[in-house]
Formats: structure tokens, C-alpha cells, sequence
């Protein structure tokens, strides 16, 4: 009886190294990572949003890689990524000679960008509005008494408030794929360069109705919330449109 146990338990560990060779996978076709390159991309990405940012970059300027390269003091190879990120993020575009240059979105792109905004503002709008707790209100509404005295006039400045303003919102609203969608679509270079066209017009039309969409969150109205909101970005289209035509 001994004799046989032993034996089945040579066998169940015969068969279990066995399973345990057979399952094993070969090594994945990854390649490296570069760390230290990678790094430097994302600060020549940053550098060049920045310059966009402060209207250092604009849509007259062309950016050749061998060019920046040379007056960053790198090779061309981060300064390659950067860029290359920037066209995926839709900041910029390769133009006719090879260099890039700031993408220049037509209305129709822009009505589908504002449509984007009031489907993911609004449907944070109606979460809120589900359940108006009373801190979150207070929050709100601190936000929107800051934000709104602006004291820097310039075109960054107003799209810093309104950003902000706009992303507590949908922050409040618990949703972190709706804050995702947020940030995509508000992204920093390309959004700001939109915006500042609306210093054509009048910046401060931008700002001065954001405590309307607090108080119809604390109504607890999920309907009229979503239509508030949804019209309050139409007529941010409108004001962005008029700007454009303007400049």
C-alpha cells in the first residue's frame, strides 16, 4: 500500500514539472526602453507647449527639427518625438516643406470639439444635479468666486480661469472617465490656441455666467441642468466663432 502511494506520487510530480515546462512561454519581441531619451522628449514636449502657451509659437511660425535641435543643444531625435507628439495630439501639422507648423481647425472641427465639451460638461452636470450635497455646492461656488476674478487679463489667463471653472465640475461629478474626456478635449497647447482667438472680441465674455450652472446643479433639476449647460457652451461655439472670423 506504502509502495503504490509512493509511486502515484512520483507520477503526480512527474506530470505536474511536466505542465509546468509545457506552459512556459517564450520571452516577449519587446524592445528596451531608453529612459533617459525619453525623458528629454518629454521636456523638449513641454518646452514647445510652453512657448505655445505664452504666443511665442504661432500659426505663422514653422518649426524645422534641426533647427530646434541645434538651439536646444540635442541631438534631433527628441525634438523628433516632441513633435511627432504634438501632431498626434493635434497641436500641430507637417506642412508642405517638412517643418510643422500649429493646426488650424475649420468651424466644422470646432462644432464637433464644442459638442464634445457639452457632451461630457452636461453629463456631469446631471450627476451633480442628481444629488446636490451641500459641500459640494459651497465648492462650486468658491471655485467660481475665484477663478472669475481674474487677475491676469491676458488671453492665458481666461483660458486658465475657464478651465479651471469647467474641470471642478466635472471633477465633483466622481466620473474619472468623464475627467479623462475632459482633459482630452481641453488639452493644454491645442485648446489654449483656440481660445485665445477670442481676444479678437471681448475675453470677458467669456467668464461672468458660471454661477448660473452652480445654482441650477443645486436646483436638483438633472433636465434643465443638462439643457443650462448645453447652452451655456453654445454660446461659448458662438463667442470662439466670432472670434476666429474677427482675427
Amino acid at each position: 500500500m506504502i509502495t503504490c502511494f509512493i509511486v502515484l506520487w512520483i507520477q503526480d510530480t512527474k506530470i505536474h514539472k511536466t505542465l509546468q515546462t509545457e506552459v512556459k512561454r517564450p520571452d516577449l519581441p519587446l524592445k528596451s526602453i531608453q529612459p533617459a531619451r525619453r525623458r528629454l522628449a518629454d521636456e523638449v514636449y513641454e518646452q514647445l507647449i510652453g512657448a505655445i502657451m505664452r504666443r511665442e509659437i504661432g500659426p505663422d511660425d514653422h518649426l524645422v527639427q534641426e533647427k530646434l535641435a541645434a538651439e536646444m543643444n540635442i541631438s534631433r531625435t527628441p525634438v523628433r518625438e516632441a513633435l511627432m507628439r504634438l501632431e498626434q495630439d493635434g497641436v500641430l501639422e507637417v506642412s508642405n516643406r517638412g517643418s510643422f507648423r500649429l493646426y488650424q481647425m475649420n468651424d466644422a472641427e470646432i462644432r464637433e470639439l464644442y459638442q464634445a465639451r457639452a457632451a461630457v460638461e452636461g453629463q456631469a452636470a446631471r450627476i451633480l444635479a442628481d444629488q446636490p450635497k451641500p459641500e459640494i455646492i459651497t465648492e462650486l461656488r468658491d471655485c467660481v468666486n475665484r477663478e472669475e476674478n481674474v487677475s491676469d487679463d491676458s488671453a492665458r489667463g481666461y483660458f486658465e480661469a475657464n478651465r479651471n471653472i469647467h474641470r471642478k465640475f466635472v471633477e465633483l461629478a466622481g466620473n474619472r472617465f468623464l475627467l479623462e474626456m475632459f482633459d482630452m478635449i481641453w488639452g493644454k497647447a491645442m485648446a489654449f490656441h483656440l481660445f485665445a482667438a477670442i481676444e479678437n472680441v471681448d475675453l470677458s465674455k467669456s467668464l461672468g455666467a458660471h454661477m448660473e450652472l452652480v445654482d441650477i446643479v443645486a436646483s436638483g433639476d438633472k433636465g434643465e441642468a443638462l439643457e443650462v449647460f448645453t447652452r451655456h457652451i453654445q454660446n461659448g461655439f458662438d463667442l470662439q466663432i466670432e472670434g476666429l472670423r474677427a482675427g
